[in-house]
């Protein structure tokens, strides 16, 4: 939704939350081109993991002194973390996209199509559990530079 909100790409319907999959979605009118369809698509995805490696810095500085602290935001990075990757559907609509508009600009083949193929990787190793093994994986690289 804040990307649809930065672009100026109507907004229909929004849930944050619900049982279910997707946990949450929102529902907008076709973005215009390539950079508002990529940010809509893949925005959230960077905004999670910056949101997780914000919240893993303060897990390692609190884990010394205020270790309950320390863990919930381990958990709330991790938790981030694991919800960050795209849908399938995100993925094919970014492929569908870049391949759209990569005719006119040709970069636009070297970002889209690696992230497309990204999720889908993701949405098919989910079962075994990639998204946890990606949470898992980030917390270690940030705990390992801290």
């Amino acid at each position: 939704m804040f990307f649809c909100k930065q672009f100026n790409v109507k907004i229909h319907k929004v849930c944050y939350f619900r049982f279910g999959n997707p946990a949450g979605y929102v529902i907008h009118d076709d973005p215009n081109n390539f950079k508002q369809s990529f940010f809509i698509d893949v925005g959230p995805f960077i905004v999670s993991n910056i949101l997780a490696i914000v919240a893993f810095i303060f897990s390692a500085s609190l884990m010394n002194s205020i270790e309950s602290a320390g863990i919930f935001f381990s958990w709330l990075g991790i938790s981030f973390a694991m919800n960050s990757f795209p849908s399938k559907g995100d993925a094919k609509v970014l492929w569908a996209v870049t391949k759209k508009h990569s005719e006119k600009d040709s970069f636009l083949k070297l970002i889209g199509y690696p992230f497309a193929i990204i999720i889908y990787i993701a949405n098919l190793l989910s079962f075994i559990w990639f998204d946890l093994i990606w949470a898992i994986g980030l917390y270690t690289l940030v705990n390992s530079i801290i």
